[in-house]
Formats: C-alpha cells, sequence, structure tokens
C-alpha cells in the first residue's frame, strides 16, 4: 500500500504566460520598489509622528476639552443647577402641592360628594318618570302603529299584485322573447366574426414576426456571436492572462521590494548608529564620565562637606544663642521674681555619671560602679 501521497499535478501553462512573464516582472519590480521604499519610509515616519506628536497633541486637545467643556458644565450642573432645581422643587411642593393637596381633601372632595348625591337623586327622578311614565305612552303608541301598519298592508296586497301584472305581460314577456329570439343569435355571429378575425391577424402577426426574427437574428445575432467567438473571446483570454502575470508580478514586485526595503532601512540605521550613536556613545563613555567623576570627587563632594560643616556650625551656633537666651531669661526672672524654690533644669546636655576612662584615671568603664 502506497503512503506517500502524490504530488499534484501543476497546471499547464501556455506559451504567452511564459514568454511574458519574466520581462513583466522585471518591469514591474523596478516600478514597484521606489513606490515600496516610499510607502515604507511614510509608514516609518507616520509611526514616530503618532508616538511622539500626535499622541501628546491628542492627550493635551482632550484635557483642554474636558476642561473647556466638561469641567464647566459639571461645575454648572453640581454647583447651579442641582441647587436650583432642589430649590424650584421646594417652592412647588410648598407653593403648589401642599395647597392644592388641602384645596382637594377640604374643597373639592366635599363638593364632588354632594354634586354626586344631587345627580344620583336626579337619575333617580329621571328613572322613575321612564317606568312610570314614559313606558306605558310607548307600549300605547306601538300598538295603535302595529294596528295600522296591518290595515295599510291588507289595502296594498291587491294593488300590488295588478302592478306585478301590468309589469309582466305588456314589458317582460316581449324583452325576453326579444332577447332570444333576436339578440342571442346576433351576438353569437358576431362572435365568430370576431375570432375569424383575431386568428387571421395572429397568423399574419406570426409569420410576419417570424420573418423579422429572422432578419435580426441574420443582420445582428450571427455577426455579433461571429465577432465574440472569433475577436472578443481570444482578447480577452490574452488580457486575462496578462492581468492574471501582471497582478502575480505585481504581488512578486512588492514582497522583493518589501525585502529590498528592509535591507536598505537596516543598512540607514546601522550607518546612523555607527555615525551618530556610537560615537555619542564613546564620547559619554570615555570623556564625559571621567570628567563627571572628577567634578564629583573634586568639585561637588567638598563642596557638599564644605556645606554640611555650615549647616552644622549654624545649627550649633543657633542653640547655643538659643540655650544663652533661655539662661538670660531665667536670670532676669529670678532678679525680678526671686527664687521660686523650683531646680532649675539641667540644660539639654549628655546625662552627668562618672566619666569615661582617661590617661589619668585607674578604673575602666566595666569597673567603675
Amino acid at each position: 500500500m502506497d503512503l506517500q501521497k502524490p504530488p499534484s499535478p501543476r497546471p499547464v501553462e501556455g506559451c504567452l504566460a511564459v514568454a511574458i512573464r519574466l520581462p513583466v516582472r522585471i518591469v514591474v519590480l523596478v516600478l514597484v520598489v521606489p513606490v515600496r521604499m516610499t510607502w515604507d519610509a511614510l509608514v516609518a515616519g507616520g509611526r514616530v509622528l503618532r508616538d511622539a506628536v500626535l499622541r501628546l497633541v491628542g492627550r493635551a486637545l482632550l484635557w483642554a476639552a474636558w476642561a473647556v467643556f466638561v469641567r464647566p458644565w459639571t461645575m454648572l450642573w453640581r454647583y447651579g443647577l442641582v441647587p436650583l432645581g432642589t430649590g424650584l422643587a421646594w417652592l412647588g411642593r410648598t407653593l403648589v402641592a401642599v395647597p392644592a393637596g388641602w384645596a382637594y381633601r377640604t374643597v373639592l372632595t366635599p363638593l364632588g360628594r354632594a354634586a354626586a348625591r344631587v345627580l344620583r337623586g336626579i337619575g333617580a327622578g329621571l328613572g322613575h318618570v321612564y317606568g312610570r311614565v314614559l313606558t306605558p305612552v310607548g307600549h300605547a303608541l306601538a300598538l295603535m302603529l302595529r294596528g295600522i301598519g296591518y290595515v295599510l298592508a291588507a289595502l296594498g296586497g291587491g294593488a300590488c299584485a295588478v302592478a306585478a301584472w301590468l309589469v309582466r305581460y305588456p314589458v317582460a314577456v316581449p324583452a325576453r322573447r326579444l332577447h332570444r329570439h333576436v339578440l342571442r343569435p346576433l351576438g353569437h355571429v358576431t362572435a365568430r366574426l370576431a375570432r375569424g378575425i383575431a386568428g387571421l391577424v395572429g397568423t399574419v402577426a406570426g409569420v410576419c414576426g417570424a420573418g423579422l426574427l429572422w432578419l435580426l437574428n441574420m443582420l445582428l445575432v450571427v455577426p455579433a456571436s461571429a465577432v465574440w467567438r472569433w475577436i472578443l473571446a481570444p482578447a480577452g483570454r490574452v488580457l486575462m492572462v496578462v492581468g492574471r502575470e501582471l497582478g502575480a508580478a505585481f504581488r512578486h514586485a512588492w514582497r522583493v521590494a518589501g525585502h529590498i526595503s528592509l535591507a536598505v532601512g537596516r543598512f540607514l540605521g546601522i550607518l546612523f548608529r555607527w555615525m551618530f550613536l556610537e560615537p555619542v556613545r564613546w564620547a559619554y563613555r570615555t570623556v564625559l564620565t571621567p570628567v563627571g567623576h572628577a567634578v564629583r570627587d573634586t568639585v561637588l563632594r567638598p563642596a557638599a562637606e564644605a556645606a554640611r560643616g555650615v549647616g552644622r556650625v549654624v545649627r550649633q551656633t543657633s542653640a547655643l544663642v538659643r540655650e544663652t537666651a533661655r539662661q538670660a531669661r531665667a536670670d532676669l526672672r529670678r532678679v525680678h521674681f526671686g527664687d521660686s524654690g523650683r531646680p532649675t533644669e539641667s540644660p539639654r546636655r549628655e546625662p552627668i555619671g562618672r566619666a569615661a576612662r582617661t590617661l589619668g584615671s585607674r578604673t575602666t568603664a566595666l569597673t567603675k560602679d
């Protein structure tokens, strides 16, 4: 059993496609390479412009639009319309809703109930009048009209029979005979004559239509089909092959131009790196960094140490001045008001105790107690 898939047969190409493929691809490649490189340059420039300029401008415009349009309306809604609406709602509830509810409860409701009772009494009176007066009168009128109708029906039966005999024999019977013996045969003859004329006209029209169709076929259809078969169809096939090859050549040239553009871009990037970035990096690493370290070690650090020393001296001097002023105030208070008997506070120094071991001492820090 053969487990390998047989290769798919390649489509058979004509000599015209093979003949025009290579020159068309060369020409299209020459035309497409500048377009592709321009397109890639525009895409790269557009990305840089989008990331460096348009995004920042968009954020600035968004912030400006928020500050100009959204924030004022928000402040107006929060601090203007909402308090105004709350005040208007309170005024409407106080001046309209509460008085209207009071008027409805205390005035309109009693008036409505009184009017309902009056109308209910009027309706009861009208119902009593209808049931006791109008209904018997109506029944009497109905009986009177029914009797009059019976009398009129008895008188009108004979008159209707006489009128029907007068209409039937002088009018209906002659009209039926005229229709049966005159109008119907005349209509049949007219219909047969019209049918024969229509058949004759249809035959003549069919013959004329067939002749016209044959003439149109010979004058238009046959030449048009010949032109289509022997001129337009071969030209269309040739144009289809040329278009297909042009499309394939354009796709191939676009891919090749993309690789060429990528190689050129990388070369320009490497050239820019070795001409600008690497000298700047070398200058920064070999010149600016040692100079910066030297300036830091010889100028900035001594200046910082001197500034810290000056600050320390200033702090000590200010502390000494504050202590002297405190002592002077305490002496002045003692001179004017006398000693109050309270122990004087010791100055803020290190706790007093046995001194540590010195050159003239025989004790150590472990045996001084």
